[in-house]
């Protein structure tokens, strides 16, 4: 029977069912998977109507999408995303914005819109998305449920549109950390039995770039996990280079999209939608030396990162406040999308794992607490999560 779609989250061409098994860990479950990722017999939209047009459908499905489907999930379509990935906030020109149901007058943030709209208003048990620059932790923050980022690398992305490759990742979102945990027992190779963290860290200077009322609302679930993990010990991670780790990611983030798209853009000449437009403008015509300079930065943050975080878990703020109103001004969404890739890009840097927990409210709407991991470490933050959600 096909998903009620109240909330625009599934696309037109991907109102498709796949089941391969009915037995396994998701047996009883169904999913939907971003608009980004392959499925055999579907088009790949990318959130593009030129991309859409202009190649042809997969005959194989991604290794990601198999996996769940061989662990007995059920498959019930693929899920709006902004245009070719991206965008932090899920308003797709060509497509619309899906509805968030934490905060139906709020964007549901992006590019991993579709899914989260989709697990967050139960039309499917989990979801699968991306993430580059935040992709799924800022729409996981946003619409009240957890949403995770791989360790870079770790699961594979054939079968998936590119957006910057040497920050690309696999990601998912449930409404139960349990689940979580289960979908990582599927996706992730070789899991070890979680470890506790050695220590406890937390990141006084992204704590301190938001508003006081926000910290202020993360409080009690700052408290729930440090009741569980122990006093956190104050570190800094990017200090008063918080603007230039954000510059460096958009610099890189630019560089790898031009070279994966550029060729297409210069031929296809999409409509682009208003920010996608101007960032495939502005990737045209990076200065080498600005790459340059950004690599070596990304270079003393990686290293940075893995000295600070090799067996102590980092508790960072995921997001800058709420979800923004939708139809907000550019302006003012580019302002918070700037804010919100200061607290987004260590992770994404280093390549570490990041999970986004639902442990928060402020004026009614949800906002997400982060647990940050070493490289390989996503199964320790998903076995907190759930030992987290076992103690209430």
């Amino acid at each position: 029977m096909p998903v009620d779609d109240t909330l625009n989250a599934f696309c037109a061409h991907g109102l498709i069912e796949r089941q391969t098994q009915q037995q396994g860990p998701l047996a009883g479950l169904n999913f939907a998977v971003k608009d980004f990722f392959d499925v055999a017999g579907a088009p790949t939209g990318a959130g593009s109507p030129e991309w859409l047009a202009t190649h042809p459908v997969p005959e194989r499905s991604a290794p990601v999408v198999d996996r769940l489907l061989a662990a007995g999930g059920k498959m019930v379509g693929k899920t709006h995303t902004d245009e070719m990935a991206w965008s932090l906030n899920g308003e797709n020109a060509h497509y619309g914005t899906p509805i968030n149901p934490a905060a139906p007058g709020r964007i549901p943030g992006g590019s991993s819109s579709g899914s989260a709209a989709a697990t967050a208003g139960k039309l499917v048990d989990f979801a699968l998305g991306s993430d580059t620059g935040g992709s799924v932790r800022l729409p996981a923050s946003y619409c009240g449920i957890y949403g995770i980022r791989t360790t870079h690398g770790r699961i594979p992305l054939d079968g998936a549109v590119p957006l910057a490759p040497s920050y690309d990742t696999v990601g998912w979102f449930a409404r139960s950390a349990e689940l979580m945990a289960t979908i990582g027992n599927v996706l992730l190779d070789d899991v070890p039995v979680p470890r506790r963290p050695s220590r406890v860290l937390i990141a006084q200077d992204l704590f301190a770039a938001i508003e006081p009322r926000v910290v202020e609302a993360l409080r009690p679930g700052l408290a729930r996990l440090t009741a569980l993990l122990g006093k956190p010990t104050p570190v800094e991670v990017a200090g008063d280079e918080r603007a230039a780790w954000r510059n460096a990611f958009r610099v890189l983030q630019s560089r790898d999209a031009w070279a994966a798209h550029g060729a297409w853009v210069s031929e296809v000449k999409p409509a682009f939608g208003p920010g996608v437009k101007e960032r495939f403008a502005a990737a045209a015509v990076l200065d080498p030396a600005e790459v340059a300079e950004a690599e070596a930065l990304r270079e003393r943050i990686i290293a940075k990162m893995l000295a600070l975080i090799e067996d102590p878990v980092l508790i960072a703020p995921t997001a800058p406040g709420i979800a923004p109103l939708r139809n907000s001004s550019g302006d003012a969404l580019e302002a918070f999308r700037a804010r919100s890739i200061e607290l987004l890009c260590p992770a994404g840097h280093a390549g570490l794992p990041q999970l986004s927990l639902p442990l928060a409210t402020l004026d009614g709407c949800p906002l997400g607490l982060s647990l940050i991991g070493g490289r390989g470490s996503d199964e320790d933050l998903l076995a907190i999560a759930a030992e987290l959600e076992r103690a209430g």
